[in-house]
């Protein structure tokens, strides 16, 4: 809408001119209204000849535009530049201020950057802003200036703001988001905050931000306390994401959050403990080391994705059942590899129904042994379990494979999963371990309604495991030994897995597509 009416005034402002053109010269001009309701009188100068609309109309029409093209129509138009002067969208990147990315001349580049922002923010009036978001490119890092920030953060910061998001080129610890600007009510109207690559140092008793609902801190330098102080009176909150906040040890959520639902903490690398209280946290997404975990009821989703860590499904089998007693759907992720086969447990997750464990498998260091029918222990740790799907990308992975039209399969007697009903599994070989599991699921699987057996692992998958691969699209290319382990592993399925489907089953066997060519074969290998 901002476009089209951007393009009507435009055009027009060319109409109006030639008519002042004629005028000038003696010609006859028909009075025409003005963008307000006026009459311009023959041989007047008039100002834009538009449609007859309230000029808070107008201002809305200029509030829909992109910066750029708001800019541009304040030029032609009296009331745009009227509405300019408190446009509610201030989006500051290289892309909205014109500025192409050329590596010759990155000072150039630097300085309209921050002459831009300078000039568009001085022109403003401060009043009626909602949405603040400055972008520094990396290559203003050289000529980023605290003092320039500071100011742009005191013209656009006031009363009635509802996002603010600030986006620094590299972690600045020295950079520290000035929190004085939030006193006197000014913060009080904030909905959403996403701080990249400064401090943030609030004081205690800060008490500032009682609308705010989102914060996304990345890279920010800012310790436990201080988050506890920022976040103890933020009682509207409902969603916080931290990543690379190196200062933090120990992550404490308060009772007092009662409306947060989603947690998300990624590479914090010196964190040691997460504790939270609060009573309705649903959600909560954990990338990094291993910490201690002390959740609460409510958590109903947890997932854990940890590279680097070895014994990654051990730990959750082990630890997580008390920790989580009352979680409904786990994703465990690990690259590093188990040392350890999952171990048989005790505790259980009584009301777990949906389960991922995705073995990444990128690493040399995932063992030889490892036994996929030792992951029954998550089976038999789940009773409720609904779903369960494995992903299995197998570069790097050494295991004893199946051959041979009598291989002796172990039976694992005694366990039976009566509510298991959907069993995906993605990247499925021919490691004689895995071919145990998927029999132990077909014959203790009482309730079974499908099993999907995908012999590659493709990484243009939706979320429901299937393949965006279609007639008109072009397919991922495949290493050549992946696409021999898929026809191998095609062939155990059929000689182990496909008679002993009950006939209640829909099996579904996903093989490699006859499109596809692998990286050597494409190059004639």
């Amino acid at each position: 809408m901002g476009m089209l009416s951007l393009n009507y005034l435009m055009l027009k402002q060319k109409r109006q001119s030639r008519r002042r053109i004629q005028a000038r010269n003696g010609t006859t001009v028909l009075p025409q209204k003005n963008s307000l309701g006026g009459h311009a009188q023959v041989g007047e100068r008039s100002t834009y000849s538009g449609l007859n609309l309230p000029e808070d109309i107008w201002c809305h029409v200029h509030s829909l535009m992109p910066l750029q093209y708001a800019a541009q129509s304040a030029c032609i138009s009296h009331t745009f530049l009227r509405s300019w002067r408190s446009h509610p969208y201030l989006n500051f990147t290289e892309e909205t201020l014109f500025l192409k990315q050329n590596a010759s001349r990155k000072d150039y580049m630097a300085r309209h950057f921050i002459m831009r922002v300078d000039k568009i923010l001085g022109n403003h009036s401060g009043i009626g802003v909602k949405t603040l978001m400055l972008g520094f490119p990396d290559y203003c890092m050289d000529k980023f200036d605290a003092g320039h920030l500071n100011r742009w953060l005191q013209i656009a910061i006031t009363p009635g703001i509802e996002e603010v998001i600030l986006i620094l080129p590299i972690y600045m610890e020295q950079c520290s988001f000035p929190c004085s600007l939030l006193f006197g009510g000014r913060g009080n109207s904030i909905r959403r905050i996403r701080l990249t690559g400064c401090a943030f140092r609030p004081p205690v008793g800060f008490d500032c931000l009682k609308s705010l609902t989102e914060l996304y801190l990345y890279e920010v330098g800012i310790t436990g306390d201080e988050l506890g102080s920022l976040t103890s009176n933020c009682f509207a909150l409902e969603k916080l994401e931290l990543a690379y906040c190196g200062q933090l040890i120990f992550l404490e959520i308060p009772l007092s959050l009662e409306r947060l639902s989603f947690l998300r903490v990624s590479d914090c690398f010196m964190l040691q403990v997460i504790e939270s209280k609060a009573p309705n946290l649903f959600t909560f997404v954990f990338n990094g080391e291993l910490v201690h975990y002390s959740l609460g009821e409510s958590l109903k989703s947890l997932s854990i994705r940890s590279l680097y860590e070895p014994d990654v499904l051990s730990y959750a089998i082990t630890k997580l059942p008390s920790a989580v007693p009352n979680l409904e759907t786990l994703t465990v992720i690990t690259s590093f590899g188990e040392m350890v086969n999952t171990p048989v447990v005790a505790d259980k997750f009584l009301n777990l129904k949906y389960l991922h464990i995705d073995l990444m498998g990128a690493c040399e260091a995932f063992p030889r042994d490892y036994d996929y029918l030792s992951l029954v222990s998550f089976l038999d740790a789940s009773p409720s379990l609904e779903t369960f799907i494995l992903t299995v990308d197998r570069f790097g992975m050494n295991h004893d494979l199946a051959s041979g039209d009598a291989l002796h399969m172990r039976q694992v007697p005694g366990h039976k999963h009566s509510r298991l009903r959907k069993v995906h599994i993605i990247g499925f070989y021919s490691a004689k371990s895995m071919v145990e599991l998927t029999c132990h699921i077909l014959e203790n699987a009482t309730s079974l309604e499908s099993l999907i057996v995908d012999t590659i692992c493709n990484p243009l998958m939706n979320d429901d495991g299937n393949r965006y691969c279609t007639p008109n699209s072009r397919c991922f290319p495949v290493e050549r030994d992946t696409i021999l382990e898929g026809h191998k592993a095609l062939k155990i399925v059929n000689m182990y897995i496909v008679g002993r489907a009950p006939p209640t089953v829909k099996l579904d066997i996903r093989e490699l597509c006859s499109r596809k060519i692998g990286v050597g074969a494409a190059m004639g290998e």
